[in-house]
């Protein structure tokens, strides 16, 4: 139920190593992982992590361990939504790069601007993978996640 909180949801963030982290970090400036053929405003990493600028926004960056607050709303590749902050009216606080939330948040937040607004289509392998999570989301799932970043630090 979207709903509800899952605490689980993010609670089984995979590590992040050291060698991740520095990927991450130069990710969103790596001019190979653009592909501009279907949508301009889409890049694909050498990852597998789909992130679609929906707006861009003007506000101070999020980088890596940074504290961010964001508003989501995650669903499957189907369109069954899974959870929302938005829905519970609870934004989402956390230390962006810190392993505090699946890799493809990790990666794919990096770089937003408050105010700006993202769609994330995360591969299993940066997501939850083959366990799955909460009864929720089903082994090898690609997730869909709507992000809009309201702050940054605090």
């Amino acid at each position: 139920d979207p709903d509800d909180p899952n605490p689980t949801l993010f609670s089984m963030a995979s590590d992040t190593s050291a060698k991740e982290e520095g990927a991450i970090a130069h990710a969103a400036d790596d001019p190979q992982a653009q592909d501009t053929s279907q949508n301009p405003s889409m890049t694909i990493t050498p990852s597998g992590l789909k992130i679609i600028d929906v707006q861009i926004g003007t506000g101070r960056e999020a980088l890596a361990n940074t504290n961010v607050t964001v508003h989501y709303d995650g669903r499957l590749e189907d369109g069954k939504e899974f959870d929302s902050s938005r829905r519970r009216g609870q934004p989402f606080q956390f230390r962006l790069g810190a392993g505090q939330v699946i890799q493809g948040w990790d990666e794919g937040l990096v770089g937003m601007k408050e105010g700006g607004k993202r769609q994330l289509v995360i591969p299993p392998e940066l997501g939850y993978g083959q366990q799955g999570a909460g009864g929720v989301i089903p082994p090898n799932a690609t997730l869909v996640f709507d992000v809009e970043l309201l702050r940054v630090g605090g």
